[in-house]
C-alpha cells in the first residue's frame, strides 16, 4: 500500500486565527516541520505554505493552505495535481468537533461532518477517500454555538490536551510514510496503559 505523500494541515491564515480552534491542523504541520527542520515557505501555485522534505527513498510534502479554511481544496488540489498525488497518499489533518480535546483518531474516507474545510478538499478531489488525522477540540454543546467556538482560543486545560494529542500522535509518522495504516491506528487509538 502506497504511504503518505502529503500531509494537509487545515487552518486560516493570519495572526488573527493562529492560536484558535480551527487551527490544530496547522499546530499538527508546524509541529512536523519543527521536528524534521523544514521550512514552510509561501508558495503561489499551491495557494499556501508548503515544504518538500526527503524521506526514506522518497518525498513527503507539508502544506498550510492560506486561501481560509473554505477554499482549502483549492491548495490540496493544485498540489496534489502537479507531483501526481493521488487521493490514498493525502493525509488531512483537522480539528473535529465530535471528539474530546486530547483524542486523535486516523481514518479514510468518510463525509465532511460539516466541516467546510473537507467539504473543498472532496470538491477539489472529486472522491472522499483522502486520510483524516482527526484532532479533537470538544464541542461546544450548541451547534448555534459552533462557529464561534471553532473561531475562539481553546481553554489553558483544553490547549494543553490537544498539544499532548499533537505530540503524541507523531509517533504514527513513520507507519503514515510507509503505508502501514493498521499499525499507525493502532499506535494512535490505544491508551497507554498507567
Amino acid at each position: 500500500m502506497a504511504g503518505i505523500r502529503l500531509i494537509v494541515g487545515l487552518g486560516n491564515p493570519g495572526r488573527d486565527y493562529e492560536a484558535t480552534r480551527h487551527n490544530a491542523g496547522f499546530w499538527w504541520v508546524d509541529a512536523v516541520a519543527a521536528e524534521k527542520s523544514a521550512m514552510l515557505k509561501p508558495e503561489k501555485k499551491f495557494h499556501g505554505l508548503a515544504a518538500r522534505l526527503a524521506i526514506n527513498a522518497g518525498e513527503l510534502w507539508l502544506l498550510e493552505p492560506d486561501t481560509f479554511m473554505n477554499a482549502s481544496g483549492r491548495a490540496v488540489g493544485a498540489l496534489a495535481g502537479f507531483y501526481k498525488i493521488t487521493p490514498e497518499e493525502i493525509l488531512v489533518v483537522h480539528d473535529e468537533l465530535d471528539l474530546p480535546p486530547g483524542t486523535v483518531r486516523l481514518k479514510q474516507g468518510g463525509g465532511h461532518g460539516g466541516h467546510n474545510g473537507l467539504k473543498d478538499i472532496i470538491a477539489h478531489l472529486g472522491t472522499p477517500e483522502f486520510w483524516r488525522l482527526r484532532l479533537g477540540i470538544g464541542h461546544p454543546g450548541d451547534r448555534n454555538a459552533v462557529v464561534n467556538f471553532v473561531l475562539n482560543v481553546p481553554q489553558r486545560a483544553e490547549q494543553e490536551l490537544i498539544e499532548s494529542a499533537i505530540e503524541a500522535s507523531r509517533v504514527a509518522l513513520p507507519q503514515l510514510l510507509s503505508g502501514d495504516f493498521p499499525a499507525a491506528m493502532l499506535k494512535l487509538h490505544t491508551k497507554p496503559k498507567a
